[in-house]
């Protein structure tokens, strides 16, 4: 089968998550995606899994997920016989991907204007922190900083109000915002496609969070009052709430069809007196008494383990879930089937496929990420290095 991107030459010229995440995507449609490393330690992902409070295993999961299917060369850009290699390969490329800080980008030789001088059909992938305007564009960020923090979703992911904002997840915002960077990339090739040239396209964390938290921004900037989020216990809705089952597990709710399906999750929890109750006959009675009711359910998701409830409430055709961990994701076998699962190519380690499909093409069987340099020397001979000329490279120290 002849993928989508077969054919395209990718440079991943970039580090830790959102933007190698763009470039991975592209991979599993078949693109020739080139990972540029520093010498030394290459990009600081590779050892993002190892820092302390993260989970413990001999596998880079991170690096795994996020540089899978790439080819990968170590150039030191700090030289200027890495950077005219640089050059050459960016020379035959069609998408160049960058996360660097606009500064080192100008310091290095790898900017925009630079690129597109060698290559007008270049499709420039620029991802930043805070955009590129402004007092701030130089400013680092992360995902913990510019996406998490600055856009307002972590003040409001508190369990209630009176509790510390809430930490985010390693990659929460990262992931998200690489899907906005493919996006970007695929409005670049569609131009140049009917333009025939190149552009530059770009993303950005700040972007990404405050997209993410919007409708919360646009209420902000209606000028809505905001009220304090109560916690669990106090919540407006007990049908929307969530629930601990008697092995400590969790659940959620979300019945929104109340008429019909409050007196079935009643009889499913038996619970059926409750229907009557005078407390929550109606929609408007149940919020009044919102915290008695979930009182009440709280008694009853305590009796039964999270499985046996998991069958009771599918087989009655409510629409709940539940609170997985990332151990029960691992399992999941409804991921399995729809494919998001997938195992690498030629094991039996399972990773996660990107979020888009197109029918009638199959993704590329995911690969193993390369090691640091793995791919040099021949990535080198393909773009017309000789031998000697490549072996001079390496004397200088410009390939580490």
């Amino acid at each position: 089968m002849t993928r989508l991107f077969e054919g395209l030459r990718v440079i991943d010229c970039s580090s830790f998550i959102a933007a190698p995440g763009a470039a991975a995507v592209l991979s599993d449609f078949g693109a020739d995606v080139i990972k540029v490393e520093p010498p030394g330690a290459g990009d600081a992902g590779r050892n993002l899994s190892r820092l302390p409070g993260n989970p413990k295993t001999d596998q880079t999961y991170g690096w795994l997920l996020d540089n899978r299917n790439k080819r990968g060369i170590v150039l030191d850009l700090a030289l200027p016989e890495g950077q005219a290699v640089l050059h050459r390969l960016a020379g035959t490329a069609d998408v160049f991907i960058t996360n660097y800080p606009l500064a080192v980008r100008k310091k290095l030789n790898l900017g925009y204007e630079t690129l597109s001088r060698l290559n007008e059909r270049l499709v420039y992938a620029s991802f930043t922190g805070y955009g590129e305007r402004g007092a701030e564009a130089s400013k680092p960020g992360f995902d913990m900083t510019a996406y998490w923090a600055r856009s307002g979703l972590m003040d409001g992911c508190r369990p209630d109000a009176s509790l510390p904002p809430a930490r985010a997840l390693v990659g929460m915002g990262d992931h998200p915002s690489a899907i906005s960077l493919f996006g970007a990339i695929m409005l670049g090739l569609y131009q140049r496609e009917r333009t025939g040239r190149g552009a530059q396209v770009g993303s950005s964390l700040i972007a990404n969070g405050f997209w993410a938290n919007g409708f919360n921004v646009q209420a902000a900037l209606c000028d809505a009052t905001f009220y304090p989020r109560p916690p669990r216990e106090k919540l407006f809705n007990a049908l929307t709430a969530y629930y601990k089952c008697r092995d400590d597990k969790w659940l959620i709710l979300t019945i929104l069809n109340e008429e019909r399906q409050w007196p079935v999750l009643a009889r499913c929890l038996g619970r059926e007196a409750l229907v009557s109750d005078p407390r929550f006959l109606k929609q408007a009675d149940r919020f009044k008494h919102a915290g008695e009711l979930i009182a009440a359910l709280d008694a009853a998701f305590a009796e039964r383990d999270r499985a046996e409830w998991r069958q009771i409430l599918t087989d009655a055709g409510l629409v709940f879930e539940i609170v997985a961990s990332p151990q029960d994701c691992a399992v999941d076998q409804q991921a399995i089937d729809a494919g998001v699962l997938v195992p690498f190519e030629g094991d039996s380690l399972m990773t996660i496929t990107s979020p888009l499909h197109v029918d009638g093409q199959a993704k590329v069987a995911p690969r193993k990420a390369p090691t640091l340099g793995q791919h040099t020397d021949e990535i080198l001979r393909e773009a017309g290095f000789a031998a000697d000329e490549i072996a001079q490279l390496r004397a200088g120290k410009a390939l580490g």
